[in-house]
């Protein structure tokens, strides 16, 4: 009995060995996921490999391994099943399955550290277990070749070091019991010679000394080759114990954005026309509330529901530029500001109409339950990488940080390279929007003071108008702040007040952010007129403070000029005096009769008519010269370049003759805006008016008959513009013929607006140098 016992046992410590060899990458790789569950179901795989194998061993070995396959099939669906049931995934089994190994290796590789147990994240550890536990025990048992078959299990245990990289401490403890296992299972025999004796006894003496050997030989060379080995690479492996492990998550890209989503700001505008469109459903509850808090007066508050923060700015565009990885239910929890209470907020979403990828949520969340999402630590935000679809339905739990308002007013802002981002400020910023950061800056001193300044100074002095046009670069802002208010200036939607607050802050020293979401009570829908955008300041022990620059409701706003009045780099070109290509006359001299002739015998008349005439010489040569390059210009721009290049030149031919007449057009007006004000010169100019209100109704302004005229030889404009926006959109797209279409309109509309100027001005209007001074300038 002891005998049997002992064979027993021999024969168990190999197949222990490679349980515990194969089950010891799992706890490695378990050092970065949240809880065991990973572990468990790992060393689960790896027992139940081997142990199909040693019930297997009198099958042939080509049958093992269907037999071994079906039981990993079921072994991974239960697995599968445990760690969706415990994320609170919803779905059917096969839904989850497909999902998990159509993504498996990309999520393990960009989810966020701790990793929480999804079927996606354990799918490729089980498996990966139980096929190094399977081929292992087949090649060390049924072959006999131990160290072969500790090849499977070794390399699980690398790849999961590799996976692990520098998320974790150094694995020295679980690199040990690896070696004593492996050892172990090296020095224990797994069977006897018959008859317990020695297997050579059966041999000739020569024969047996010739296997003895041989035997011997092979063990020298081998135990040369391990010391050599040792000797060669234990130096290199030295080395790099201190060094720092490649992260494999560098490789792989994480969850993107649509583009959509990284500048969700220029969707505000669109909301703001259709504010009925009903985007979301919102149920709020504050477990930290206290018992005796009014439900009436705590519905009644207003809740902010962050969609994006966006941080980086190009002098063009807001972007978000965040680093999404996919996370579970629990995010990692970020430290709170010192001098700030955090009260919980649970919210109960369900998506109507809002599309994209971006996930609303209250600032911060802690925990996400009924959708699969990607988060961004630094920015606190939220995504779903397979995008919204309507009836989607999630909880998510905040952290929302409230700063102690009684210390703003002493507090600091952080600077650094820590804050670099969010304090930069691109290049090309106007002139006075500089000179009105500087003003509001030496007015206030204190950080919160500035921000406190430009708060108000955007509140008291500028409109908001649900229709006005997107737009946050450094032009469409330098209008929104200082154009004219009749024409269209100092009013805008929640994205001027917002880009413009943050351009301010960061000229003034402030680190400073747009975020863009919805402003709701906490219960019921909302709706896209509850969309808008805030800025945000950033200040020492309190974080980041909301600001609302918005006016009040029923103020009335007061101009700009009576507290700041930037100076204009250039006069309008319509205030310039027009130049004249005529002469002004003068007196002709009159000779005295009785004259003396010239130095040269050249009488005084003579030199007179002689000096007009080289004058009249020089003036025709010039005007000549000035009509040659005219007609050159509209030549190069009409007939010269790819079909694109034609159709920007035929609008410049057009912007050009605008600027002739009088009537010249802003740089932060759309096409379709200067299709409207051709049409409306036009009219003006068949009508006799001179005015410059470009805003006003052509049918209110011109007679019927110069309407008329205008309404039938100016609408192509429109289909100028309409190609100029397909280049600019859609580059390469233009065709000849829509070029030749493009020629027509300008010349028949620069015809049409020349013939109905003014005799005066039809003479000097192909020799006018205007157009050849801003040909040598960049095309806007």
């Amino acid at each position: 009995m002891v005998t049997v016992a002992v064979r027993v046992l021999r024969a168990a410590v190999l197949p222990l060995a490679l349980i515990g060899l194969t089950a010891l990458a799992g706890v490695v790789l378990g050092r970065v996921y949240a809880g065991g569950l990973l572990t468990w179901l790992v060393i689960g795989a790896a027992a139940g490999s081997v142990l199909v194998s040693v019930a297997a061993r009198r099958l042939p070995s080509w049958l093992v391994a269907p037999v071994s396959v079906a039981a990993m099939a079921g072994w991974t669906l239960w697995s599968l099943r445990l760690a969706a049931t415990r994320a609170e995934l919803p779905g059917g089994l096969l839904e989850v399955t497909a999902d998990a190994a159509r993504n498996g290796i990309p999520r393990l590789l960009t989810a966020m550290i701790p990793v929480e147990p999804t079927p996606d994240t354990v799918l490729v550890p089980v498996v990966a277990a139980w096929l190094a536990g399977l081929t292992g025990a087949e090649v060390a048992l049924r072959t006999g070749r131990v160290l072969l078959g500790y090849l499977p299990a070794a390399g699980l245990y690398a790849a999961a070091l590799y996976v692990v990289g520098p998320n974790a401490e150094p694995a020295v403890g679980s690199t040990l019991v690896f070696v004593a296992v492996a050892a172990l299972g090296l020095a224990t025999p797994t069977g006897t010679a018959p008859g317990g004796g020695d297997p050579t006894a059966d041999l000739t003496p020569r024969v047996r000394a010739a296997v003895r050997l041989r035997l011997a030989t092979s063990a020298a060379l081998g135990v040369a080759v391990v010391v050599g080995l040792v000797a060669l690479l234990g130096p290199v492996v030295a080395e790099q114990v201190d060094g720092r492990p490649v992260d494999p998550r560098r490789y792989v890209e994480p969850p993107q954005v649509q583009t959509l989503d990284e500048n969700p700001l220029i969707r505000i505008s669109g909301w703001a026309l259709h504010p009925e469109q009903k985007l979301l459903d919102v149920s709020t509850e504050r477990p930290d509330a206290p018992p005796e808090a009014d439900p009436a007066a705590d519905s009644a508050r207003s809740v902010r529901i962050r969609l994006a923060v966006l941080s980086d700015y190009d002098g063009v565009t807001w972007r978000v530029g965040a680093t999404y990885r996919n996370a579970g239910r629990i995010l990692p929890a970020a430290t709170a500001a010192q001098d700030s209470t955090v009260q919980t907020v649970r919210q109960q979403i369900s998506v109507a109409e809002l599309s994209g990828r971006l996930l609303p949520a209250v600032a911060t969340p802690r925990e996400v339950s009924g959708a699969r999402v990607a988060y961004d630590p630094a920015s606190g935000t939220l995504i779903r990488p397979e995008g919204l679809t309507p009836g989607l339905r999630y909880t998510v739990t905040s952290a929302e940080e409230r700063p102690d308002s009684n210390l703003l007013a002493t507090a600091n802002v952080p600077a650094g390279d820590e804050v670099a981002r969010v304090l930069r400020v691109a290049d090309g910023v106007p002139d006075p929007m500089r000179r009105l950061a500087t003003q509001l800056a030496e007015e206030n001193g204190a950080p919160y003071a500035r921000a406190s300044a430009i708060e108000q100074f955007l509140a008291e002095h500028y409109r908001v108008v649900a229709d006005a046009p997107s737009g946050h670069a450094y032009p469409n802002l330098g209008f929104f702040l200082f154009g004219p208010r009749n024409g269209g200036g100092q009013e805008g939607t929640s994205e001027q007040f917002a880009a413009a607050f943050a351009v301010l802050g960061r000229l003034s020293g402030l680190p400073t952010r747009v975020v863009v979401g919805f402003r709701t009570s906490g219960q019921g829908p909302v709706l896209a007129g509850d969309a808008y955008a805030w800025p945000e300041v950033l200040f020492d022990g309190l974080g980041w403070v909301a600001f609302d620059p918005l006016p009040r409701p029923n103020d009335e706003p007061r101009p700009v000029e009576e507290d700041f009045r930037p100076t204009p780099e250039d006069p309008p070109p319509s205030e310039a005096p027009a130049p004249t290509a005529e002469p002004s006359a003068s007196p002709e001299p009159v000779a005295a009769a009785d004259a003396p002739p010239g130095p040269d015998g050249v009488s005084t008349p003579v030199l007179v008519a002689g000096g007009s005439g080289g004058l009249l010489l020089v003036v025709g040569a010039l005007l000549l010269t000035l009509l040659a390059m005219r007609r050159s210009l509209t030549r190069s721009r009409l007939v010269r370049g790819d079909p694109g290049q034609r159709i920007a030149g035929a609008w410049r031919e057009v912007t050009d003759a605008l600027r002739l007449a009088g009537r010249p057009v802003g740089d932060d007006l759309a096409a379709t805006e200067v299709a409207g004000h051709a049409r409306q010169t036009l009219a003006d100019a068949r009508a006799g008016t001179t005015g410059d209100d470009t805003t006003a109704d052509p049918e209110a302004v011109a007679p019927t008959g110069g309407t008329a005229a205008a309404d039938a030889s100016s609408p192509a404009v429109d289909e100028l513009a309409a190609l100029l926006n397909q280049v600019g959109f859609a580059p390469g797209a233009a065709t000849p013929d829509q070029a030749a279409r493009a020629a027509e309109v300008a010349t028949a509309y620069v015809a049409t607006l020349r013939s109905a100027r003014p005799w005066w001005r039809r003479l000097i209007w192909s020799v006018h140098p205007t157009p050849l001074r801003r040909a040598r300038r960049s095309p806007r």
